[in-house]
C-alpha cells in the first residue's frame, strides 16, 4: 500500500510503498496481547523478598516447656502464626520472563505495524531533523501536525538536537529502529516511521 511521505512543516514530499506482508496483515490480538505480556513480564524486576522463619531476627529457645502449661505446644517465637515470626511460602527473588520463539515475536511487531497501518495511525516522515535542537519549536511543529500521543521511530542513529528536544515533550517518544517494540507501538495513538525506518524494517524482516 502507499502513503504519502510528510516533513515536519506538514509538507508532502512524495509517496512511499509500505509492503503488504509487513503493514498489511490481518492484525491478531491474541498474539499482539502475547506479546505485550511478553515485555511486561520481562520488564518485572522480580526483587520482592519476604523473611522465612529460619531469617528473621527472634531468638531460637522454646517459648515455654512442653506439658503442663494447658497451652498449645510451642517452638521458638519465629513460627509464622506469631507477631515478628517469619512469613510462610513468602515470595522469594525470581524472574518473571516466559519463553517466546524469535520468530513469534518478529510476528507479533508485524501484526502490531498492520494494526497501526489498519487504522489509519502510520505517518511517514522525510526525516527527523531539528535545526534548533529547542524543545518548544519542535512542540509547535508537532501541535500543528496533530502530534499528541505519538512514537517516533528513526533509523539506526537518531539526530542528537531532535532527540534533545524531544525528551521534554510529554507523550512523545523518540527511538532508533533497533528499539521498535509492540508495548510502545500500542501505548502511543500515532506511528510515525522515517523513510530510514522504513528502509531498515524492510531489511529487517527480509
Amino acid at each position: 500500500m502507499k502513503t504519502s511521505i510528510t516533513t515536519l512543516d506538514s509538507a508532502s514530499v512524495g509517496e512511499i510503498e509500505l509492503k503488504d506482508e509487513i503493514y498489511g496483515l490481518n492484525p491478531r490480538p491474541d498474539l499482539i496481547h502475547r506479546m505485550v505480556r511478553y515485555q511486561q513480564l520481562k520488564r518485572m524486576s522480580g526483587t520482592h523478598a519476604s523473611q522465612d522463619r529460619s531469617e528473621v531476627a527472634v531468638t531460637g529457645k522454646k517459648m515455654y516447656k512442653q506439658k503442663g502449661t494447658g497451652g498449645a505446644r510451642h517452638g521458638d517465637k519465629s513460627a509464622p502464626q506469631f507477631r515478628g515470626g517469619g512469613k510462610a511460602f513468602g515470595p522469594k527473588p525470581r524472574s518473571h520472563a516466559i519463553d517466546m520463539p524469535k520468530k513469534v515475536r518478529a510476528l507479533a511487531l508485524k501484526h502490531a505495524l498492520s494494526a497501526k497501518a489498519k487504522a489509519g495511525e502510520i505517518i511517514v516522515l522525510d526525516k527527523a531533523h531539528s535545526s534548533t535542537g529547542k524543545t518548544q519549536a519542535l512542540l509547535a511543529q508537532f501541535t500543528k501536525l496533530g502530534w499528541n500521543k505519538a512514537l517516533i521511530i528513526d533509523g539506526r542513529e537518531i539526530e542528537p538536537e531532535f532527540a534533545r528536544a524531544a525528551r521534554n515533550i510529554p507523550h512523545i517518544d523518540v527511538l532508533p529502529v533497533q528499539g521498535i517494540n509492540v508495548y510502545d507501538i500500542l501505548r502511543r495513538e500515532k506511528l510515525v516511521l522515517t523513510t530510514a525506518a522504513v528502509a531498515a524494517l524492510e531489511e529487517r524482516f527480509k
